[in-house]
């Protein structure tokens, strides 16, 4: 039986984030193209999870990757036209049940860069 993960996001300048909410994860597999995004995993009890998401606008899928930890997986991907909102994550203007946004890192532009480069680092040292 597989099942979506709860999925929370949320937008960045140069970056779109997206958070699959999987405690102790095993058989992780991303697969992020220039407008699709496929994703799944297992969990402890042995259910599958399995997400795909046709992405609101492109990406750089060179320029994208993932981060598993004990709580979820997040995967960052680097926009194609950067400094462009993006007003959800899906391309289709329909909100699936388990996608939310993720207010606690939403929040306004200004001055967000080097936030996000502080973020960025701390993905990449991991």
């Amino acid at each position: 039986p597989r099942q979506p993960a709860k999925t929370l996001w949320y937008d960045r300048p140069r970056y779109v984030y997206l958070e699959f909410c999987v405690e102790d994860s095993t058989d992780v597999k991303v697969i992020i193209e220039d407008q699709r995004l496929v994703f799944s995993c297992k969990n402890p009890d042995g259910v599958e999870f399995y997400n795909e998401i046709n992405l609101y606008a492109r990406v750089n899928s060179k320029d994208s990757r993932e981060k598993r930890s004990d709580r979820s997986i997040t995967c960052f991907m680097r926009k194609w036209k950067e400094k462009v909102a993006w007003p959800r994550i899906t391309k289709e203007n329909i909100k699936p049940a388990w996608l939310s946004v993720d207010f606690d890192n939403w929040r306004d532009w200004e001055g967000d860069e080097e936030v996000e480069r502080a973020m960025l680092e701390q993905y990449a040292e991991v």
